[in-house]
C-alpha cells in the first residue's frame, strides 16, 4: 500500500487547521483548527497501521487513545467558551477586558 494519498491528505488536514488555528479570532474556529489537526495526525497513525510499517502496531491503538483525549478536549474547551460567551457577551479573543481595579487601590472602597 503506498501511503503517498493518506501523507497528502494528512499535510493538508495539517495546514488548513494551522491555518483556522493562527488566523481566526473566533474561539470556535480556533478550537475547529486545532481538531483538524489532530485529524491530520490520526490519518496518518492510522495509515501506517494499516501498510503495515508501524513496527509496534500501536498507531491504532494510539490514535483511540488521541479520539478520546480530543473528545476530552473538546467538551472542556466549549465548557470555556461558553462560560466567557456568558460573561462577555462575545467569544472574540482578540479583544481584551479593561483591567480590573484591585480592592483598596485609588478611591474604591472608601468613604
Amino acid at each position: 500500500m503506498s501511503l503517498l494519498g493518506p501523507n497528502i491528505l494528512a499535510a493538508v488536514l495539517v495546514g488548513i487547521g494551522l491555518y483556522g488555528a493562527l488566523a481566526r479570532r473566533n474561539a470556535v474556529l480556533m478550537l475547529i483548527g486545532v481538531e483538524l489537526i489532530l485529524g491530520g495526525a490520526l490519518v496518518l497513525l492510522v495509515s501506517t497501521a494499516a501498510a503495515g510499517t508501524d513496527q509496534w502496531s500501536g498507531g491504532t491503538v494510539l490514535s483511540l487513545f488521541v479520539i478520546t483525549i480530543a473528545a476530552a478536549e473538546v467538551a472542556l474547551a466549549l465548557a470555556v467558551i461558553l462560560a466567557a460567551f456568558r460573561l462577555r457577551g462575545r467569544i472574540d479573543l482578540t479583544e481584551r477586558e479593561p483591567a480590573a481595579t484591585p480592592i483598596g487601590a485609588a478611591g474604591v472602597g472608601e468613604p
